[in-house]
């Protein structure tokens, strides 16, 4: 494949790639890699010492030995960027009795109850000792009035216990654990105004400091000039990725109409600054190096302003590289370049492999590389009007094609519109954010700011009331989709194998196109057939709720609190992805049920409307296979034991952390197994098929 042989660090890029996986899948030790890497350097050393006459017949083993030193150090980056390998991690010298001193990272963030902020450990305090520390925590901080002097680089110290950062557990549902621990955080705590005090002199960066102000100032000078908080709110977002003002629905309209990259820092808003770069630097096109060093120092502020996102990092680094290819008079691959960008950010944080964006980001890249000018050349318009209005749906086309088997795996749903919206609103939102990169030049002079700043409010109105009234259309979005990782891949390869039979008439793509397919087929029969046949229990975590589902095939039966299905964003976020998984075509809500019988099994729910007596003393107790514990005063453990014989006790997620303590303690006394699902996770009992 021409592709593969253009691109040398395609090549690296799936070595690299395999090394962080094997890592993350096997957990090898690090000396055993390091020792491997070794000696395929050395191999690869000696082969230089061989006379030219033996080099040739080794060649293989070396390039082979070469790719296997990319792979080990991949493995060897994932460990090293492990926050908990390190030898100064907090969590080796933390204890709940320690002191923590802690620099804020960020302004503070308001969320409805508190104040949240990242922070970074700078050193665990206990007794008359004091160590030195790295790592982050996430900070909730009470509403109070003390709380608003904090600010980037305030330093606090604390006593408070930290709290691990913990999943839901839910099936299906996202995993915040692992979410944090690959941006380095790994506790938590909630601090009143009176758990913390202030240490004197602030922990602040040149550039951190910088890109702070510099983000205020145009949060400031957005909110000032556009008028409307859903208008404000997508300004900031569009042009510096602030993402704490928008409107939560609005990002739910753009994500089902498919057009959330609008709002989401990507290729595209760096794409339009480096033309605008470009155009606007083209006097110094006799000046190559500072005509480059320009536009690269502009598109790393921008960047920087914009969060660093894995997405913009991975256009900053593409667009560096061909703003120095310029100066060099060398225009690569461009698949070349895209590799090498990713290689670049996988050196720099191999976690962002798992990251969606980053994900959605490189898909989308390649796949309007492989598939624009094909698609393009279906239809020819001499009219120019036509002409541009085509080649933005064969982009929006192209682009679609490599991200669909990623968007489904993620977000199960795939948004049929996004033809529609893409040819109104990514034209659009390229002139707000030209609009908005002019307000910023000019916020200094009031009166064509005013100006610039309602043509704004009314152009962002336009796309926003666009974008809604799509979202309005019963079949915007084909919801209910999912697939397994395995069947993801086979998509993919499925898409790159008959699009290479199409584009260059290759019969081993296409029988390599239809092998997948076939694997496909048969990987999702076998799921269906697999969910016709589920009999499973499932006790949810959803913090001061009670939720339990009973599925049987594709049905299940819901038990605990209405709440729950009559809130759209606490069943969108917690029972949706877990109805997703199950592939459950009917749910229904079940009258409140105290004691009853499913797969055998008894089981009792329990709480503080229920109060056992002791059984009289020549009947013998009924066996209690599992008892569910809810709401905030439960009864006894021991109490219950008088009357019944439990095998299996759980703690929902409505029990107070201290009534858990207590309730654990007991099943504890009494040897009875105990499940916490706030601690612990969802509880699942999955039973034998049908």
């Amino acid at each position: 494949m021409n592709v593969w042989r253009e691109a040398p660090f395609a090549r690296l890029l799936v070595c690299l790639v395999a090394g962080i996986l094997g890592q993350w899948s096997l957990g090898l030790p690090v000396v055993v890699v390091a020792g491997v890497m070794g000696f395929c350097l050395l191999g690869v050393i000696s082969y230089f010492f061989l006379p030219a006459g033996r080099q040739f017949g080794w060649k293989m083993l070396v390039g082979a030995m070469v790719q296997l030193m990319v792979v080990c150090c991949g493995a060897l980056l994932l460990w090293k960027n492990d926050v908990r390998e390190r030898g100064d991690w907090f969590g080796a010298k933390y204890k709940p009795s320690s002191a923590i001193m802690a620099t804020i990272e960020e302004p503070l963030a308001e969320k409805a109850n508190s104040y949240k902020a990242l922070a970074r450990v700078d050193a665990v305090c206990r007794g008359d000792s004091a160590w030195k520390t790295s790592g982050s925590i996430i900070l909730y901080f009470r509403k109070d009035t003390a709380v608003r002097q904090l600010g980037y680089g305030s330093r606090i110290l604390f006593r408070r216990p930290l709290q691990e950062v913990r999943s839901a557990g839910n099936p299906g549902s996202f995993d915040y654990r692992s979410y944090c621990l690959f941006k380095g955080i790994t506790h938590q705590v909630f601090l009143d105004a009176d758990d913390f005090i202030f240490l004197q002199g602030e922990n602040r960066s040149a550039v951190g400091e910088m890109i702070h102000a510099s983000r205020g100032m145009v949060v400031k000078g957005l909110k000032k000039y556009i008028p409307g908080k859903k208008e404000q709110g997508l300004a900031e977002a569009l042009l510096i990725g602030y993402k704490d003002d928008l409107d939560k629905d609005l990002v739910q309209a753009y994500a089902d109409t498919g057009v959330v990259h609008v709002i989401a820092i990507s290729g595209l808003h760096l794409g339009l600054i480096y033309w605008m770069l470009l155009r606007l630097t083209l006097p110094l096109r006799r000046m190559r190096w500072v005509r480059a060093a320009i536009i690269i120092a502009c598109l790393w502020m921008f960047s920087l302003m914009a969060g660093a996102q894995p997405s913009v990092l991975r256009s900053a680094v593409m667009f560096t590289c061909m703003a120095a290819g310029e100066a060099f008079s060398r225009s690569g691959s461009i698949y070349n370049t895209l590799a090498l960008s990713a290689f670049a950010l996988l050196c720099h944080n191999p976690y962002w492999l798992w990251d969606a964006g980053f994900q959605l980001s490189y898909s989308a890249v390649l796949s309007i590389l492989l598939f624009f000018r094909p698609i393009y050349n279906w239809f020819c318009f001499d009219n120019k009007l036509l002409d541009a209005v085509w080649k933005l749906n064969a982009v929006t086309l192209s682009a679609q094609l490599l991200t669909l088997p990623v968007s489904v795996y993620h977000f199960y749903r795939f948004p049929l519109l996004f033809l529609f919206t893409n040819l109104v609103a990514v034209p659009l939102s390229s002139l707000i954010l030209a609009g908005e990169i002019l307000l910023c030049t000019i916020l200094w002079c009031p009166a064509p700011a005013r100006l610039t700043g309602r043509l704004l409010h009314h152009a962002i109105r336009l796309m926003n009331g666009y974008v809604e009234r799509l979202d309005r259309v019963s079949f915007a979005v084909w919801e209910g989709l999912s697939i397994s990782l395995p069947q993801a891949l086979l998509v993919t390869g499925i898409i790159l194998a008959l699009g290479y039979w199409l584009m260059e008439k290759s019969k081993a793509s296409l029988w390599l196109g239809l092998s997948c397919l076939l694997a496909f087929a048969v990987l999702r029969s076998i799921s269906f057939y697999e969910t016709q046949r589920q009999q499973k229990l499932v006790v949810y975590n959803i913090p001061r709720h009670r939720a339990l589902d009973l599925f049987y095939g594709r049905n299940c039966i819901f038990i605990g609190d209405t709440a729950i299905l009559e809130n759209p964003a606490l069943y969108n976020f917690h029972l949706q992805p877990s109805h997703v998984l199950h592939r459950i075509s009917r749910h229904n809500s079940a009258p409140p049920l105290k004691h009853f019988q499913f797969c055998g099994l008894s089981i009792l729910l329990v709480d503080s409307s229920l109060h056992a007596s002791p059984l009289n003393p020549l009947r013998s107790k009924p066996v209690i296979d599992l008892l569910i514990v809810s709401g905030k005063s439960p009864p006894s453990i021991k109490t219950l034991s008088s009357s019944f014989n439990i095998r299996q006790a759980i703690l929902d997620a409505s029990v107070p952390a201290w009534q858990s303590r207590r309730f654990q303690s007991e099943c504890d006394s009494l040897r009875i197994p105990c499940h916490n699902v706030a601690e612990k996770g969802a509880y699942e009992r999955i039973f034998s098929g049908f």
